[in-house]
């Protein structure tokens, strides 16, 4: 790795996990770039809260569905690392971003089931591929699954099987890039409170004593719950994990 301050992008950076996960990345000591689809303000708000941690930070738009815009992309990531660090390469990339869309296998249109491969498995191909030159040698990549990828809820077929082809990817990234000493890993959370969905498991108090009830830690997730853990993946001490699924999950459906 190199000696140089590290340096992290994250996509879907603005909200819910990936809002956390910076935030709790550069409390660590990693700089960020975080990536937001339309709400700029809602961008700089979490570049500010980095930059009370003494970080440096930037905020990039992003469409991670529409592969296309990926190459001028980026040209906008090369353009702010030069800009903010003098540098051609980063070290660390979250493939966060994502949404939730719950429908049953039955009435599953074949919009969304396009949508959510653009998204959360052809997005995070190309982009990882697209990104390669610029991540630096001795690097990590950590994808986001989902414990839906392990245990089965009615309404979520194709976003779990989304998430069971990020999984499977991430192994063959572990083998491809190995040469290269990046290490690529896969973090699935379980329920968490945020926005995500609708804002379900936060805002549905039926779904969320449901999921304390099947959580053998008796409550659902928080944001803070998950933010630690990618901060603790890319930290120097664990560079030695690779090609693994981490369920953070409280011990969800044992």
């Amino acid at each position: 790795m190199t000696t140089q301050q590290r340096i992290a992008v994250i996509t879907g950076g603005s909200r819910g996990l990936g809002r956390n996960a910076a935030i709790r990345v550069a409390e660590a000591g990693t700089d960020v770039v975080i990536t937001y689809r339309s709400n700029a303000q809602e961008a700089e708000n979490v570049v500010a809260e980095i930059r009370k941690h003494g970080r440096t930070a930037a905020a990039l738009p992003l469409d991670v569905s529409k592969v296309a815009t990926f190459d001028t992309f980026v040209e906008q990531l090369r353009n702010a690392l030069h800009q903010h660090w003098t540098r051609d390469s980063f070290d660390y990339l979250v493939n966060n971003a994502g949404i939730g869309i719950r429908a049953t296998f039955s009435e599953t249109t074949e919009e969304q089931f396009d949508e959510l491969v653009n998204i959360h498995l052809k997005g995070v191909y190309f982009l990882t591929q697209k990104l390669l030159p610029l991540i630096a040698d001795g690097g990590r990549i950590l994808n986001v699954s989902s414990g839906l990828a392990r245990f089965a809820l009615p309404g979520y077929s194709a976003y779990a099987a989304m998430k069971g082809g990020v999984e499977v990817l991430t192994r063959y990234l572990a083998k491809e890039l190995g040469p290269r000493r990046i290490s690529v890993n896969v973090l699935a959370p379980g329920a968490i409170e945020t926005d995500f969905g609708g804002g379900a498991v936060r805002d549905n108090a039926e779904l969320n004593a449901f999921v304390a009830s099947q959580t053998a830690l008796g409550r659902a997730g928080k944001p803070d719950d998950i933010g630690g853990v990618v901060a603790a993946l890319l930290a120097p001490e664990t560079a030695w994990i690779n090609a693994q699924r981490i369920e953070a999950s409280g011990g969800m459906f044992l």
